[in-house]
Order: C-alpha cells, then sequence, then structure tokens
C-alpha cells in the first residue's frame, strides 16, 4: 500500500494533468511557474532541494558524468548536478516558458558552461547519452520510458523522485524531506547460453535467465549441471557461487560486456580468468 503522502501526490498529479495546456509560440520574459500548474502530462510540483541532492548522491554522480533531467521543470536538478557534483548535465522541458525561466536560472547560477535546457519532449528526445536520468513523472509515464530505458548502456543510474516503473523493483530506495526517491541500474541483457573457459583448458556452459536485473540458472561442467547461487547482476557487472562435487565452493566476479563474459573464477586459494561468448 502507499503511504499517505504518496497517494496525495498521485491523486493530485492524476486530477489536475487533464487540463489543457497552452503551448505558446513565444516565450514570456515575465514567466513565473507556480506550484501545481498544468503541463503536457502533468502538473509541476517542484523537487524539494534535500531530495535532489539525495538522488544525485544516490546515483553517485561526478564530474565524468552526463545527467538528463526528463521534466526539468525550473532546472532545480540539473543545476544542482553541475553546482554540487561538478557533471554536465541536460534538462528536457516541454513548456517553453519554463524552459526559459529554467535557462534564467541556469544563468543566475553561473553554470550555462555545465548545464543545457531542450525545449522538448521527452518521449521525442534523444537521451541515450545520459549516464544518469532523473525525473518526476506519473507511474504510466514511468512505463512509458520504461523500454527506452532498458535499452540504454548498462550501468545508467535511473533516479526517481515518487513512482516507480512497475514491476522492475529499484536497486535502492532513499527518502529525504518527507519524500521517496527510487534508483535503477540498467542490467545489461544476459539471458541466454554462455560457452566459457578457463585458465586450465577446461571449459564450461553458462545457462541464465533474467528478469530485469534479477539472475538465474546453471553452470555444465565436466558432464554435470550445477545450480547457481547468489546470483548478483548490477549494470555490466555479474557474481555467482556454485558448489560443484565436494565442499570447495566457487565464486565468480566479472563483467558482461555486449556478447562477451569475463572474470575470474576462485575456488579456495585457486584463481582462474575466466572467459567466454554468447552462444
Amino acid at each position: 500500500m502507499l503511504p499517505l503522502s504518496r497517494c496525495l501526490a498521485f491523486v493530485l498529479l492524476s486530477s489536475l494533468m487533464a487540463v489543457g495546456f497552452a503551448n505558446p509560440s513565444a516565450t514570456d520574459p515575465n514567466y513565473k511557474p507556480s506550484r501545481g500548474q498544468s503541463g503536457k502530462d502533468v502538473i509541476w510540483i517542484p523537487t524539494p532541494p534535500e531530495l535532489v541532492e539525495k538522488m544525485l548522491t544516490m546515483a553517485k554522480v561526478t564530474p565524468q558524468d552526463r545527467v538528463f533531467d526528463l521534466g526539468s521543470g525550473d532546472g532545480i536538478i540539473p543545476i544542482a548536478a553541475a553546482q554540487k557534483f561538478k557533471a554536465n548535465a541536460v534538462g528536457i522541458e516541454f513548456n517553453p516558458n519554463m524552459a526559459e525561466f529554467a535557462r534564467r536560472k541556469v544563468a543566475e547560477a553561473g553554470v550555462q558552461d555545465k548545464v543545457r535546457i531542450i525545449t522538448g519532449d521527452i518521449f521525442k528526445e534523444d537521451f541515450s547519452s545520459a549516464d544518469v536520468v532523473t525525473m518526476y513523472l506519473l507511474p504510466d509515464l514511468n512505463l512509458r520510458l520504461r523500454p527506452t530505458i532498458l535499452k540504454m548502456k548498462p550501468g545508467t543510474r535511473v533516479v526517481a523522485h515518487a513512482f516507480e516503473m512497475g514491476d522492475w523493483q529499484a536497486d535502492e530506495i532513499a527518502m529525504a524531506a518527507g519524500a521517496y526517491a527510487y534508483m535503477w541500474i540498467v542490467p545489461a541483457p544476459v539471458q541466454g547460453s554462455w560457452s566459457v573457459s578457463f585458465d586450465a583448458g577446461k571449459t564450461a556452459r553458462i545457462s541464465l535467465e533474467q528478469t530485469f536485473q534479477n539472475v538465474g540458472g546453471s553452470i555444465s561442467l565436466d558432464g554435470r549441471s550445477y545450480q547457481l547461487l547468489g546470483t548478483r547482476l548490477r549494470g555490466e557487472d555479474l557474481s555467482f557461487q556454485f558448489r560443484a562435487d565436494g565442499p570447495a565452493v566457487s565464486s565468480f566476479r566479472g563483467k558482461v560486456t555486449g556478447n562477451r563474459l569475463s572474470g575470474t573464477l576462485t575456488t579456495d586459494y585457486l584463481v582462474q580468468t575466466l572467459d567466454g561468448s554468447r552462444l
């Protein structure tokens, strides 16, 4: 069951989003947004500064990252990403007046060299170059974006204020200023069969099943199959364990890069390099 604060926010957003939104051909230099005003798909309720910082901290934003804020409103998240985390940031905002207002805020903050505000539609603009995606959208909009997000490069961090993405469970949940933030890490596509080899010349076959970041499967070695245990996928990083004959537990830790699987397999004190490819 949703907490009362989230239920009320959902009702407020849902009840007001049907109000028409005028898309002016020219921007108003005196425009100032008001809390609860209607937009293309949602109403505007600003994210509290404390939650903005929590969201960017959860995503471990660095100066090397490119942050895209979908439905950026007054630009508070891109500005914070630039000011506090030294990242480059792009905001996508449908309302031309709001986008221009955000640009003025960017200039006032002195981060024009790091922040760009695009007047555009989040379902049409290309944000595939993002390392981090932030958003405060309704659940149905999150679900519409989900297929696009899942095609982004593995390891991309996605942080949402208040609302989740259906049955794709968040990797992390945090709270600040009485509101929830949810973070997902785009998982590498690993489902299928993999042929792998070890240092000692042995070969094995790994079969993986995947639902988002949840992975299970088995490894076939020396003609016998063993269940994978404790399998974990976080972006490109894959780890698992299995117990072959005897008491020893073998642990794998590595990466999936496209159709390549590589890493190290540790059994007791023996460490082997594992390399493989998708069948």
